[in-house]
């Protein structure tokens, strides 16, 4: 069993990330390519020429 004190508890403020959003919502791009939403790839290095070239494609549908 974990304690904690409410004293702790109440002192800490929530600090939000800023442009957290923009993160977010980078994911949420690259889950609309369906090669990303699951890992296929049996190599590391696949996976990752994947998500470059999923940032490329995003990058020139936004030109």
């Amino acid at each position: 069993v974990v304690s904690r004190d409410k004293e702790k508890l109440a002192k800490k403020e929530f600090k939000p990330v800023s442009k957290r959003w923009v993160i977010e919502r980078t994911f949420s791009w690259f889950d609309n390519d369906r090669r990303l939403c699951r890992n296929y790839q049996h190599i590391h290095e696949s996976s990752e020429n994947m998500t470059k070239l999923t940032a490329i494609k995003l990058l020139i549908n936004k030109i």
